[in-house]
């Protein structure tokens, strides 16, 4: 596999995967969701690292380090996404709240809105189905018939948008 012989991955692929599969579904508590996400970071970092080992132990305990550190990671990296959410608030209108002009946080908040109110019609669309919907980049990529790397940088776009109107309005004040 360090070489790139694909007979040799597919080797590892038929013997390796249903069992880390099922490693990872009593790890995450039966979380398939979970478990296919990091099943599939965790065979990513088998390529990129594989490496020879004395016996089919030590191989085994190698794996499942990658597949733990996977989920960790993955874990995290939904941790700061829910905290992200919380703090801009996507998910609750904020005309309801009625802000208080005192609330520095509700203000930020109200700008915020009035910044997503703004964009075309395609962009908040696609803010509403990745930070509002929770969907990934993935599925939005693959229902749009285009690559995830463009649905990133159309995202950091308008997030650089949504900052600098925020910004200006705050300026202004």
């Amino acid at each position: 596999m360090a070489k790139g012989d694909e007979e040799a991955y597919r080797a590892f692929y038929d013997a390796y995967f249903q069992r880390l599969w099922r490693y990872l579904l009593v790890v995450t508590g039966g979380d398939e969701e979970a478990s296919r996400e990091a099943l599939q970071a965790t065979l990513v970092r088998v390529v990129r690292h594989i490496k020879p080992f004395p016996n089919e132990g030590a191989f085994w305990s190698w794996l499942t380090v990658l597949a733990r550190s996977a989920l960790s990671d993955q874990t995290r990296k939904c941790r700061r996404y829910l905290a992200f959410l919380d703090r801009f608030r996507l998910h609750a209108p904020i005309q309801e709240a009625a802000p208080d002009e005192g609330d520095a946080d509700a203000r930020l908040f109200a700008l915020l809105d009035q910044g997503l109110a703004a964009l075309p019609e395609d962009e908040c669309e696609l803010v509403r189905q990745k930070y509002i919907e929770g969907r990934s980049v993935r599925e939005i990529a693959g229902e749009r018939q285009t690559s995830e790397k463009a649905i990133e940088s159309r995202l950091v776009r308008i997030r650089r948008k949504l900052k600098e109107t925020v910004l200006h309005e705050l300026r202004e004040e």
